[in-house]
């Protein structure tokens, strides 16, 4: 029996310092620190959850609280060498707005007290509640650098939680705004006592004072140069995992190469820059290596259905998804606003679309999904926006398709479809008939492609599906408002079956007709 490599892997852990001290696997990013220092002085990053920002702020801590132990051996050690600048302690501002609960009225305003009054008790600043907040911040700025005889550094851990929470309470969201354009309005005018100021988020909310008032912000969310700063390369996945690739390896029983091409495929593929070297989700790599399996981790929580509501209700095509055909100038692409309908900008932000390229004459970004667990994840939320039955165990789940297609049970195929498409509100929204049909069979094949192969229509003139099994073939043709024994012409004179002439398993040529006024599977017949 295989024995159990003990390294730690800092699944879930957010402080440098308990990775440091307590012997946590740690990917070297300290470079980017060195970088920033010593670049500009106030900056803002986007980056989507679990992509390891709160660790970098947590670094950004360490370093400016001059914990030079913690960096021995590090790049940033070597970089910093013969530095007499470096290492000095500054009064440091962390506000950390992860785990708390916002949709109560002024809970906002109690996470702000509960930092601000500590910092209080540390600088002997008393009588402070009787003010309002941005004043006891500034109240706090002046104090501390006086006291340290250094400016102040300030670093935001998610800011945009509280936004985002309250997405659907517009009064709430409101005053949230409200509440950030009077509390780090005090970063710009207070600018002559900070010495630096690092701001990090899911989304950057365009009309928001953070960001329309800070406009000193230098904002790296798409600059090259920390395009890596945040998510694992593939020199570093093989550099410092060397052990859990070869273990997991041998788990699922596949060579070392072929391990970490399921790797890439599932967890590689963000780029938040064109041409940008392609980085992992950290924390779905640690969790494959923590658990030795290949899982949709970053999943768990589900695809939030306000995003599926937006996706459904601006009519785009599910396969411009897969494709790499959804398109965003960059102005929409780094700001999101709550009024906007598109839901492109917060899916990028998000990190369920990623930079696949970018055309220069037009001026506009070429997205797609990045990797095989958010396609996945993200299609399987969206099939119960279109199709609600398939929420609960109705038997029209993708499990039960495969079974079906398994055991060359046709039957069961058919009346996995009538139900589906049975079972679609006829007047649910303005979507014409067409774009349910489209996408519901698109969703459907796709998501049944985890399991069998699977070609899902393209314009190579291929049939709309043919699905392969160890037993079985199947060629799928759908037909709108026209007859099944078409769609069955159609397979025959294309010759989408002369592939598997000589083939042993058994074809099904299949042929289904759909009506779009009465939305049910009318016809299906196979030869």
């Amino acid at each position: 029996m295989m024995e159990k490599n003990f390294r730690r892997l800092p699944v879930g852990v957010q402080s440098f310092e308990s990775i440091r001290n307590e012997g946590f696997l740690y990917v070297d990013k300290t470079r980017y620190i060195h970088a920033l220092v010593h670049g500009s002085k106030q900056y803002f990053l986007s980056r989507p959850r679990r992509f390891g920002k709160s660790l970098f702020l947590s670094m950004l801590k360490a370093y400016w609280e001059g914990r030079k132990e913690l960096f021995e051996g590090l790049d940033i050690a070597e970089l910093e060498q013969g530095n007499e600048e470096a290492w000095k302690i500054y009064p440091v501002f962390y506000f950390d707005f992860n785990g708390q609960n916002y949709q109560a009225e002024g809970a906002l305003e109690n996470v702000l007290d509960e930092h601000l009054s500590s910092w209080e008790d540390l600088y002997g600043i008393g009588n402070a509640k009787v003010t309002t907040l941005e004043a006891r911040f500034r109240s706090l700025l002046r104090k501390a650098s006086e006291q340290a005889g250094r400016n102040c550094v300030v670093l935001v851990d998610e800011y945009d939680k509280s936004l985002l929470e309250t997405a659907d309470d517009a009064a709430l969201a409101e005053h949230n705004k409200k509440v950030f354009k009077g509390f780090f309005g005090t970063l710009k005018s207070y600018d002559s006592y900070l010495q630096f100021v690092f701001i990090t988020g899911v989304t950057k909310f365009s009309k928001v004072s953070i960001f329309s008032d800070l406009n000193q912000l230098d904002d790296i969310s798409l600059n090259a140069r920390y395009a890596c700063m945040c998510g694992i390369t593939e020199e570093e996945l093989e550099e410092n995992f060397a052990p859990e690739i070869e273990e997991l390896a041998q788990v699922v029983k596949l060579g070392r190469e072929e391990c970490l091409a399921e790797l890439r495929k599932m967890y590689d593929g963000y780029h938040f820059t064109p041409g940008s070297i392609g980085v992992y989700n950290p924390f779905s790599l640690l969790k494959a290596f923590s658990e030795n399996r290949l899982g949709a981790f970053w999943f768990a929580t589900g695809t939030p259905a306000f995003l599926a509501g937006k996706v459904k209700k601006m009519r785009l095509e599910a396969a411009r998804f897969t494709e790499g055909k959804i398109y965003s100038s960059e102005a929409t692409l780094t700001d999101y606003r709550f009024d906007n309908p598109d839901p492109v900008p917060l899916l990028y932000q998000t990190g369920y679309l990623t930079i696949y390229g970018y055309d220069e004459r037009r001026h506009r970004y070429a997205l797609g999904f990045p990797n095989e667990e958010v396609k996945y994840g993200f299609l399987s939320g969206l099939l119960p926006a279109y199709v609600p039955a398939t929420r609960s165990s109705s038997g029209m789940d993708i499990f039960t398709l495969d079974d079906y297609i398994e055991n060359g049970d046709t039957e069961g195929v058919r009346e996995v479809f009538t139900a589906l498409f049975a079972s679609i509100p006829y007047a649910s929204d303005d979507a014409p008939f067409e774009h349910y049909f489209q996408t519901v069979i698109y969703l459907v094949f796709t998501l049944l492609g985890q399991y069998v192969h699977c070609e899902v229509h393209s314009a190579r003139g291929r049939a709309d599906c043919i699905v392969e099994t160890e037993e079985f073939v199947y060629i799928f043709e759908f037909k709108l408002d026209k007859s099944a024994d078409e769609a069955l012409a159609q397979i025959e004179e294309k010759g989408y079956a002369l592939p598997y002439a000589a083939d042993k398993r058994k074809v099904y040529k299949i042929g289904a007709s759909f009506e779009s006024e009465t939305r049910v599977l009318k016809d299906w017949k196979e030869a």
